[in-house]
């Protein structure tokens, strides 16, 4: 899993809010689009990025796709900013 790739999709505000939403509810497109208030090509948009960065698992479930957050990757993450903080300046 590439770090960078996934800190790169965290820094856009609306894939984070997107991120927060699906922390605590799986939902669609459309869903996500109402939510927001941004249009659902842009919600697609930012779903893709946050699928490539490995930060978003997607289940069919109808004629809808809904998704939810990998954890597994969060959790990496922070355990990796966990070890810079760590890190210890030398002099």
């Amino acid at each position: 899993m590439d770090m960078l790739l996934v800190l790169k999709a965290l820094s856009d505000k609306n894939r984070f809010k997107i991120l927060n939403l699906l922390l605590r509810h799986d939902y669609c497109v459309r869903a996500l689009s109402k939510k927001l208030g941004i249009s659902e090509a842009a919600v697609s948009q930012h779903l893709k990025v946050l699928r490539k960065a490995g930060l978003l698992v997607g289940e069919k479930k109808g004629y809808y796709m809904h998704y939810r957050v990998n954890g597994q990757v969060l959790l990496k993450l922070a355990a990796m900013l966990e070890e810079l903080a760590r890190i210890e300046r030398q002099v």
